[in-house]
């Protein structure tokens, strides 16, 4: 089985490791769409992505407009999100519940949105690949919102795989990589010296297994951690 001249939807595919995943994937022979809520961020990721990659400017919270989109889109074989706002790190001592309502509308509600607009549209053999994240099983002070998160995308990718066959769905868990959606300031040195691996993980190395998931035929229900062994220590 290949990518080669399928079709990929990569939301959330104009920075960090949606647009390494879109460029794997079009470097693989798939054809591409990508997609994010900033006009400027799809006009930038397109100039640094392959001709062939089209993109389009899509507020994955406004459900009116993804059903449209999904409606209008010719069939896929493919369905990535990577889409996210900055991780929401609050000390649970001090809950702010509009911020933690906030986290969960983007990765978790706009995604169940977004999977049912889209499941109509797959040809036989496709997937969909979700984002969750090793904070669900290594969380640290002040992760309690975003650790939730991802157990809920954890258990989200099991029940999809089971309720959507035979589309099959997966996700990935990345662990620390360089990306725009940590905190300002966020010691990336100090968190590779702390792995096994010796460093930090860069979006390639995360895209991979998101092409690695379109491709394998076999693997539903499936979460890869890539995460630089940072749940061993």
């Amino acid at each position: 089985m290949s990518i080669q001249d399928q079709r990929v939807v990569v939301l959330g595919g104009t920075s960090g490791i949606g647009l390494a995943t879109a460029r794997l994937a079009a470097g693989s022979g798939a054809t591409v769409i990508v997609a994010s809520s900033n006009p400027d961020s799809v006009e930038r990721a397109l100039g640094e992505l392959p001709a062939s990659v089209t993109g389009t400017a899509l507020d994955l919270t406004d459900t009116a407009a993804v059903s449209a989109f999904f409606a209008d889109l010719e069939p896929i074989d493919h369905l990535v999100y990577t889409a996210g706002e900055s991780l929401t790190l609050v000390d649970a001592r001090a809950m702010d519940l509009d911020r933690a309502r906030t986290a969960f509308e983007l990765r978790y509600f706009a995604l169940l949105h977004t999977v049912s607009a889209a499941s109509g549209k797959f040809r036989p053999g496709g997937s969909i690949t979700l984002t969750t994240g090793t904070a669900a099983d290594r969380p640290g002070p002040g992760w309690s919102v975003a650790a939730s998160v991802c157990g809920a995308m954890d258990a989200l990718t099991r029940s999809l795989a089971v309720e959507l066959a035979p589309i099959r769905v997966n996700a990935v868990k990345p662990g620390v990589v360089r990306t725009p959606l940590w905190p300002e300031g966020f010691d990336y040195e100090a968190a590779g010296d702390s792995l096994p691996v010796g460093r930090i993980g860069e979006p390639e190395d995360i895209a991979a297994a998101y092409v690695f998931l379109m491709d394998q035929p076999y693997a539903s229900g499936s979460i890869l951690t890539v995460g630089g062994g940072n749940v061993l220590v």
